[in-house]
């Protein structure tokens, strides 16, 4: 059974954006793609008849209503389908996406403002999820190639895909999710490792910077040596420079099509954490990031 593509609503700019994006994902992929719109009321008989409730279950209806209308417009070769979920929207979307091929969301970098996919409720599902979510602003074009509008064709190449990656820990999961998304664009790869100088005296500083460059360079080199061979057909480009990883990611998907990063999945007790690098792109990386989960 396929697995489907998952788009979280709630009626924003950011959400409809997401939807656009799944839906061409969907189409991309040859999955079906679901809908999906949670909401807490009338989740009892007590509540069911209350009048102050029907304006909410009104306007819950119409955001998937519209968005439905929308996309069986603008992509009708997707099988869709949409459901409207009576729990709450962080649970229905874990247990959504951990079915589902991805889970797409939208994302206002998390500035508390607009709807619940631009807060808590998403940072709190990227988190929990077993399986990739992408996180899409309200301003990304669906198709992530390179110009806007009309200029846009068959021929048209996509933006290039970025990878970040600690080779020290390096994640097949997260590996295996950025080729394979390489290859059914045939877009580049740009596989970014940052690496810190420890301390040394100043005198040694020169010497210990070219030292630790090396290293870096040959670690990420070892790192993808074996899916250079697994993807031959996939345009790579390394990119090994100092800094902090969050800014080094920041630059290099500045014309980028996808940003992919990874979360470690933690046991329940120790919470739900994204990491601090997956948390500082999720607030600043304009393309749309993909968070893969993986083993420790």
């Amino acid at each position: 059974m396929l697995r489907p593509v998952v788009v979280g609503l709630d009626g924003s700019r950011e959400s409809l954006a997401a939807a656009d994006w799944a839906a061409w994902e969907a189409l991309r992929r040859g999955l079906p793609l679901r809908l999906m719109h949670a909401w807490e009321g009338g989740m009892t008989p007590d509540e069911s008849e209350l009048p102050e409730l029907e304006a909410p279950r009104y306007w819950a209806r119409q955001i998937l209503r519209g968005a439905v209308d929308r996309l069986n417009e603008r992509y009708p070769q997707v099988s869709l389908s949409a459901e409207q979920v009576s729990r709450p929207a962080a649970d229905a979307l874990v247990e959504a996406g951990d079915k589902a091929e991805l889970l797409v969301l939208g994302s206002r970098a998390f500035s508390g403002f607009g709807g619940f996919m631009a807060g808590s409720v998403a940072l709190v599902t990227v988190a929990r999820v077993a399986r990739p979510v992408v996180l899409v602003r309200a301003d990304q074009p669906a198709d992530d190639k390179h110009g806007p509008g009309p200029r846009v064709s068959a021929d048209t190449p996509y933006r290039d895909i970025v990878l970040g990656v600690d080779p020290t820990h390096p994640c097949q999961e997260l590996l295996a999710f950025a080729f394979e998304n390489a290859t059914l664009r045939a877009a580049p790869l740009r596989v970014v490792h940052a690496w810190r100088l420890p301390y040394v005296p100043s005198a040694l500083e020169a010497k210990a910077r070219k030292d630790v460059g090396g290293a870096a360079e040959r670690a990420l080199a070892a790192v993808l040596a074996p899916w250079r061979e697994k993807y031959p057909s996939v345009e790579i480009h390394e990119l090994v420079e100092e800094g902090r990883p969050a800014q080094q990611l920041l630059d290099a998907t500045r014309d980028a099509g996808l940003l992919a990063v990874g979360r470690k999945i933690r046991p329940a007790r120790l919470g739900t954490h994204t990491g601090p690098v997956t948390h500082a792109v999720i607030h600043d990386v304009r393309c749309p990031v993909a968070v893969v989960p993986h083993a420790p």
